[in-house]
């Protein structure tokens, strides 16, 4: 087995390679701005540190978020080109449960928080049991609505106190793709199914599609009555006993025009 696992949802861009019996490769750098030209060079390192190539792969695993749409579309459409290519099973995992699975240490046995920058003011979120696993969906909302008075693992309590002050801060701040691959590969040793890579997105994204043009000037209503510029045209025509706008009837001096 040869298993490439990556996530881009938040501001990291993680790669690891799992040969069945453990990370024989993996490679982190974190650029919010540049997941498009980060993934595919760490894809290749990661491949190169491992003496492999594409056509050794025998699975992917890869983080469906929640997180902004543009990050995290990169790694979701990777993930399905590359399986589509390979004719390959493509695992879509959660990235909240990849911070779950290795924040469950630090958390001392209690129930735990993972929250994730949503922009916005806002964060990803989601409750989960002393084992790590997830106790509610994932939601989006300001971190004032996150339950208090637990452990908070990602990057949520290290950009907004109140989160912080709510429970106090536990790692790891980003999904890590070691953690991923390690989810990915226990799940092929069970014989699971592979989950659809489909994206979390949770809310419409920041860029959207531009309306229609707007009409600069009234139109005539269904009733055919003319617009506002229309009508002053011919109350001027009328007063001027011409075609108005000088064409016919008095010029602007008053005097008629030949």
């Amino acid at each position: 087995m040869l298993l490439l696992a990556f996530d881009t949802a938040t501001p990291a861009v993680t790669v690891a390679l799992h040969d069945g019996l453990g990370v024989v490769a993996h490679e982190t750098a974190v650029d919010a701005r540049r997941h498009g030209e980060l993934l595919a060079p760490s894809i290749g390192r990661v491949l190169d540190k491992a003496g492999a190539g594409p056509a050794d792969l025998t699975a992917i695993a890869v983080g469906t978020g929640p997180g902004p749409y543009t990050g995290l579309r990169v790694g979701l459409v990777t993930a399905r080109v590359l399986g589509s290519a390979l004719s390959v099973p493509v695992d879509g995992i959660c990235t909240l449960d990849i911070i779950a699975a290795e924040a469950r240490a630090e958390a001392a046995a209690r129930e735990f928080v993972v929250a994730t920058d949503a922009r916005r003011r806002e964060v990803y979120w989601a409750r989960y049991s002393a084992t790590a696993e997830r106790l509610s969906e994932p939601q989006v909302s300001r971190p004032a609505l996150v339950p208090a008075g637990c452990p908070v693992a990602g990057e949520g309590p290290r950009l907004h106190a109140e989160l912080a002050e709510a429970g106090h801060t536990i790692g790891p701040r980003y999904p890590s793709a070691v953690q991923l691959a390690q989810i990915a590969a226990d799940r092929l040793a069970r014989g699971a199914p592979a989950a659809p890579p489909e994206a979390r997105y949770l809310r419409r994204p920041d860029a959207r599609e531009p309306g229609p043009p707007k009409r600069v000037t009234p139109s005539a209503s269904c009733g055919g009555a003319a617009s506002p510029g229309r009508r002053s045209e011919e109350r001027a025509t009328r007063e001027g006993g011409g075609e108005g706008r000088w064409g016919r009837g008095p010029g602007p001096g008053g005097e008629r025009e030949t």
